[in-house]
């Protein structure tokens, strides 16, 4: 007979024995004064700690803004706190609707459509336009995000890798498949462990050349870049280039949820055939709200944008300046190398325990083994005091562990993208 918990067991030991068993801290966000939170490291009935949050997605700090909190509450006294259930047994909630419309309009798309998360717009959209278009090839950048490889997977396409941002071996797979084959390019605009901008523009010409069409995973970059918020693609000016464009609520927006935006005819495919939205409670009204609120927000404010790009930039050149390695690019993600699992971790807990500063290890498979590092998201919510105080901070505890203070070559976020991609 199998030992089922034993099994188990096993499982959750190996993690531990290769330093990758994860601990998640109990946090409470304080939303009048993020990005300080209250830690409690002896469990939910013991005291509090003061920390401050450095690893956050909320890029901008939407999810503690009045207008969007505003938004929640009033749709939850006027609307209740669920949706009733699938959209194709208890229709839409008009917030929902709303927010459709205001996201079709921030990409200048004919329609978009609401999911429960990024990582299920991604299986979603990918894999029923893959199974949709005849004999599809699918052409992925080796670094995207495991939702999109699963939605690679899901799909049952033909799969064909290309070396992350590579436009001459984009181009080779292309040629090879030749113009009549359908084919999907999928890839995305901010690569979030890196930081790195992939060339949208150039893989827009190299889809009209060859006859493919795009998607882009947009969710490290929507409310951040562009005008209005619209994301890489909006700033590079080719939004109207590419066919599919995926988003987040949760990061930029501060809320829940994932979405598209595209042609009518592809929306209502993918609405028509994916079950994982079929099959999906909708968004609830008080977060469809919210999100709207956010999104309506970020299209007329540059506000939180130019607060945002000031403090990364603050960041990256006091911690620079301190000595520490710094894994240089053109965003706002701030990757801290240290190269060690262990050592990160260890890092990670110093920073909170002597520090209180809260900033999550990355270790493997998010990234490769070799390539941990410390992930940094200053928000326009951080002051320079505490730029100042995080930089203290770091310098003690490079110093106490005795981490490098260089950036290997070569090291880049070669993890569970390319791993699993293979």
């Amino acid at each position: 007979m199998v030992d089922y918990r034993r099994c188990f067991g096993q499982a959750i030991g190996r993690l531990r024995d290769e330093r990758r068993y994860r601990v998640f801290a109990d946090l409470e966000r304080d939303v009048a004064r993020f990005p300080h939170a209250l830690w409690r490291p002896d469990g939910a009935d013991g005291p509090t700690r003061d920390v401050v949050i450095w690893c956050s997605n909320d890029y901008l700090a939407m999810g503690q803004h009045p207008e969007v909190i505003g938004a929640m509450t009033a749709a939850a006294q006027a609307f209740g706190a669920g949706a009733g259930g699938t959209r194709n047994i208890s229709g839409n909630n008009h917030p929902l609707v709303k927010l459709e419309a205001e996201l079709a309009d921030l990409h200048q798309k004919e329609a978009a459509l609401a999911f429960t998360s990024g990582w299920v717009s991604n299986l979603a959209g990918i894999s029923t336009i893959a199974q949709l278009l005849p004999d599809c090839l699918i052409l992925s950048d080796a670094l995207n995000h495991n939702s999109m490889i699963e939605g690679v997977k899901r799909s049952g396409a033909e799969k064909q890798i290309f070396r992350h941002n590579d436009m001459t071996h984009l181009e080779e797979l292309l040629k090879r498949a030749g113009r009549e084959r359908a084919k999907l390019i999928v890839f995305e605009s901010l690569y979030s462990m890196d930081g790195d901008i992939a060339p949208v523009a150039r893989i827009a010409d190299l889809a009209e050349r060859y006859g493919a069409m795009t998607y882009v995973d947009e969710v490290h970059a929507v409310g951040m870049y562009g005008a209005h918020g619209g994301g890489v693609c909006e700033r590079e000016g080719v939004m109207d280039r590419i066919d599919v464009i995926e988003g987040t609520l949760a990061k930029g927006f501060g809320t829940l949820g994932g979405y598209i935006a595209a042609d009518q005819v592809i929306v209502d495919a993918i609405r028509s055939y994916a079950p994982s939205f079929i099959f999906t409670t909708a968004l609830p009204p008080a977060v469809a709200a919210a999100a709207h609120a956010a999104v309506r927000r970020l299209k007329t404010s540059n506000v939180e944008r130019e607060g945002q790009r000031r403090q990364v930039a603050r960041t990256k050149a006091a911690l620079s300046a301190a000595g520490m390695p710094v894994m240089e690019n053109p965003s706002h993600i701030v990757p801290v190398f240290v190269g060690d699992a262990e050592l990160c971790k260890t890092a990670s807990d110093m920073l909170l325990e002597r520090h209180h500063i809260y900033i999550q290890p990355i270790n493997y498979p998010t990234v490769a083994r070799g390539t941990e590092r410390l992930r940094i998201t200053p928000t326009p919510a951080h002051t320079d005091a505490h730029v100042d105080a995080l930089v203290e901070a770091m310098s003690d505890v490079w110093q106490r562990l005795g981490l490098p203070r260089k950036v290997p070559a070569g090291a880049s976020a070669e993890g569970l993208g390319a791993v699993a991609a293979e």
